[in-house]
């Protein structure tokens, strides 16, 4: 990922833009809804999540799974509804064909006869590559800001 000192590259082609966008849309959905394997599907199967809440990165596809539905179910337990908004995002082309993407995420909660509020303020850095026909993200790193 470049740094904040670095220059940066050129951003994307308005298609390939585009098609982020709507993957962004389309993965966070599938998490949201709980469909946790297929959005684990949005990983490459040796896809890293690595965040700053977490003290070890999560390793494969099968890995990420396994961690989405524990979250889930635990979220459902506790009659909590959980929606992604993610905005601002660039997106960069890198020499080796992947995408440099960056993008600021909120995670709004909602607790089932409750009012929404802001659960989390982050931002999310991935280097996504094109696999099957679609994007699918190689690896992601989430900071929240409050640990940042």
């Amino acid at each position: 990922m470049p740094t904040r000192t670095e220059p940066e590259a050129a951003s994307a082609a308005a298609e390939t833009y585009y098609e982020i966008q709507d993957f962004y849309a389309r993965q966070m959905q599938l998490l949201d809804q709980g469909y946790t394997e297929e959005w684990a599907r949005t990983f490459t199967e040796n896809g890293v999540f690595a965040a700053n809440v977490q003290p070890e990165p999560v390793r494969t596809r099968s890995a990420i799974a396994a961690g989405a539905a524990a979250a889930s179910a635990e979220l459902s337990a506790q009659g909590i509804r959980r929606r992604h908004w993610l905005g601002m995002v660039s997106a960069r082309p890198r020499p080796d064909g992947t995408v440099s993407a960056h993008c600021y995420a909120l995670v709004i909660i909602t607790p089932r006869g409750g009012k929404p509020s802001i659960g989390a303020s982050t931002s999310c850095d991935d280097i996504l590559i094109r696999e099957d026909g679609d994007w699918k993200v190689q690896v992601r790193t989430v900071m929240r800001d409050d640990l940042a």
